[in-house]
């Protein structure tokens, strides 16, 4: 029998979620407060230029494929993706040369070995380890609801606890320093911790498996913006008559002797369900739509958790071609140590790094259609400390004072180290997202910009489940297994068809036959 599915928040989690279990025959209906669908991962247009106002990166490929697969579809149908090169560009502080980083191992290895003498070879073992750990991840950790611990004592895992212990109590960060000494390499190794919603001082060494990403399998870019794969898993949703409800807020999670029954919206409708799945963050979830004493979690639990980064988000509309910039560009202080504890460490919502590093996305280096002929498209991130305190962004400068002040430096900053002086003079569409943004518009957790930070006791087994104390309610999404980002999200709502369905199993979900290669 079909069941009915009520799920809370329009993001891809949820319409990942949604797309599954309607291609399964269930009833589902998806309900987002905001009036367009994407969460984190949306879109705005203003004057002829469409920004993505979240996610730019596409990564592990092979899991957007696998999701695809198991609609009997496939991401090359889907998605128009083109390979980028370079991978990306770094500016270092006070380097007015940018080093490139290109993906391949040949020519990862040359690059390396141009800038120190010996890191070719050394970045090689680096990536067969980086290549091996991230396989057992894949197979035996990711898609692991962690409902028990029998996936840890799998033969494969076991035979590589040597490996994996030391890489779990050592940061990425010493991890990356012992094997190269140049600052710019040691910087482009540890950032992908970045990507998880941290520090390389604080994140497990373990990750250094995401270098395999970008440096071996190399980055893609969908055509038209990520926003793209936003679009194609909603349609791929209803079109497997799963119905789609934005502008809808939801207020209450409704329950029944210890059950979930169903959900109460904001105008007071009430809607019966058999199971309630909420990919909202965990933490607004619980603290605002769930009764007091049905909390799985405390509030002394929450207090010792550790957000994600903030993130000052600055889009920006420029007049004329900037060609110092790739499509993706990255910019690193001297003092790293310095920008983290600016935004981890005591005192970090005292304000935002002043110089930053930071990251700028110019996806109109790429794509015709993200900003009118002759223009540019920018989106900044620069990572802050999670305090919506700090005050609330706004278009074309009419953000809180701090903020666009800050925003100003950034500008000047990308300017200076970069080489175009005159950027600010060109900036013709302004609009500035804070950590106060996060939590109004996403119920985000202090206003992190990623969910729950990947640090040791926030991995794996570490991390919240998806199962709540509550019968028949599940949670997915960045803040729970397995993770943060996009390819992330994808396999917590592939956990939550299993748990579902009663299957605890440790791998993926087989896809069809008449799947799509």
């Amino acid at each position: 029998m079909s069941r009915r599915i009520a799920i809370i928040g329009g993001g891809i989690t949820g319409l990942a979620t949604a797309a599954l279990l309607a291609d399964r025959g269930d009833r589902v209906t998806v309900f987002e407060a905001l009036d367009d669908v994407g969460g984190r991962a949306g879109s705005w247009e203003k004057d002829g230029f469409r920004f993505d106002t979240g996610p730019s990166w596409y990564l592990m490929p092979e899991v957007f494929d696998h999701f695809f697969a198991l609609l009997g579809t496939s991401a090359r149908e889907q998605l128009d993706l083109v390979r980028l090169e370079p991978a990306y560009r770094v500016y270092h502080e006070g380097e007015r040369e940018p080093f490139d980083v290109v993906s391949g191992r040949n020519a990862a290895v040359a690059a390396f070995e141009a800038r120190e003498p010996g890191a070719g070879a050394e970045l090689a073992t680096y990536l067969d380890s980086a290549g091996e750990i991230y396989d057992l991840a894949v197979s035996r950790f990711l898609y692991d609801p962690y409902v028990s611990l029998k996936g840890l004592a799998h033969p494969d895992v076991l035979r590589k606890l040597g490996t994996l212990l030391p890489l779990l109590l050592r940061p990425l960060s010493t991890h990356v320093e012992k094997k190269f000494s140049d600052p710019v390499l040691q910087q482009v190794l540890g950032y992908p911790a970045v990507f998880l919603g941290g520090s390389p001082y604080d994140a497990p060494s373990l990750y250094h498996l995401m270098s395999h990403l970008d440096l071996d399998d190399g980055v893609l870019y969908p055509r038209g913006g990520l926003v793209q794969v936003i679009r194609a898993i909603a349609r791929l949703a209803e079109d497997r008559g799963a119905e789609i409800r934005t502008g809808t807020p939801v207020e209450r999670i409704l329950t029944e002797g210890g059950r979930a029954t169903g959900i109460r919206l904001a105008d007071g409708t009430v809607v019966a369900a058999d199971h309630v799945i909420s990919t909202a963050d965990m933490h607004h979830t619980e603290t605002v739509l769930l009764e007091p004493e049905l909390r799985s979690r405390s509030d002394a639990w929450w207090d010792k958790r550790t957000p994600s980064f903030g993130a000052l988000l600055i889009l920006l509309g420029v007049e004329g071609e900037l060609p110092q910039l790739e499509h993706h560009t990255l910019l690193f202080t001297k003092d790293w140590k310095a920008n983290f504890d600016a935004i981890f460490g005591e005192g970090a919502a005292d304000g935002i790094p002043d110089p930053a590093s930071l990251y700028v996305c110019r996806p109109s280096a790429t794509d015709d259609d993200v900003a009118p002929a002759g223009h540019e498209n920018l989106f900044v991130l620069v990572p802050m400390p999670a305090a919506p305190e700090l005050g609330r962004g706004g278009v074309d400068g009419a953000g809180d004072p701090r903020i666009e002040a800050a925003a100003d430096a950034v500008i000047a900053q990308i300017a200076d180290w970069t080489g175009v002086p005159d950027l600010a003079d060109r900036v013709r569409v302004r609009r500035t997202i804070t950590p106060g943004d996060f939590a109004a518009d996403f119920g985000s957790f202090r206003g992190g910009a990623l969910g729950l930070a990947h640090t040791l006791r926030q991995s794996a087994m570490f991390r919240p489940g998806l199962r709540s104390k509550v019968d028949g309610l599940l949670y997915a999404g960045q803040t729970v297994l397995p993770g943060v980002g996009l390819p992330m999200c994808l396999i917590s709502a592939e956990l939550v068809v299993k748990l579902l369905d009663g299957d605890t199993s440790t791998g993926q979900l087989p896809t069809p036959a008449h799947a799509k290669g």
